[in-house]
């Protein structure tokens, strides 16, 4: 991956409770904000995803790519536009690090390019803001979903 925005974020669950939200995609708009649609096009001889459709609603940029997402061991997963209207390029990683006491340490890098010209640092601020909200969402939705 070029050059990425990225963070991080600590939740209260272990790597395969945080796992199992991040590849549920059918949910994404129940806790993402900007994901209005998600279907899952292919997936793995594993049952997990291979290609995604999202219908993106993120204010400014609105949206309907395809992804291609690899998934690597258990706790990571990195995907790549295959499609889009709006998208010259995306690609980004999920990283989940077990920690002490059950948690998970997760880290987002994202590097987005869009058709219409953007300043470096306009850009980065956008993967910023992408990145802290999904990063809030999936902390508040894993904490929130009974584990079991």
């Amino acid at each position: 991956m070029a050059e990425h925005t990225s963070s991080n974020i600590t939740i209260e669950a272990a790597p395969a409770d945080v796992m199992k939200v991040i590849a549920d995609f059918a949910r994404y708009p129940e806790w993402t904000g900007e994901v209005k649609e998600a279907e899952v096009l292919t997936t793995d001889d594993r049952g997990r995803a291979e290609r995604v459709r999202l219908v993106l609603d993120a204010g400014a940029i609105k949206d309907d790519h395809v992804l291609a997402y690899t998934w690597t061991g258990e706790n990571d997963v990195s995907w790549s536009l295959v499609k889009s209207q709006m998208l010259r390029s995306l690609d980004g990683t999920y990283s989940l690090a077990p920690l002490a006491g059950g948690r998970t340490e997760v880290t987002y890098k994202l590097a987005v390019d869009v058709k219409i010209p953007l300043l470096g640092m306009i850009k980065r601020k956008a993967e910023k803001v992408i990145i802290d909200r999904a990063l809030a969402g999936l902390k508040k939705r894993v904490e929130s979903t009974p584990q079991g």
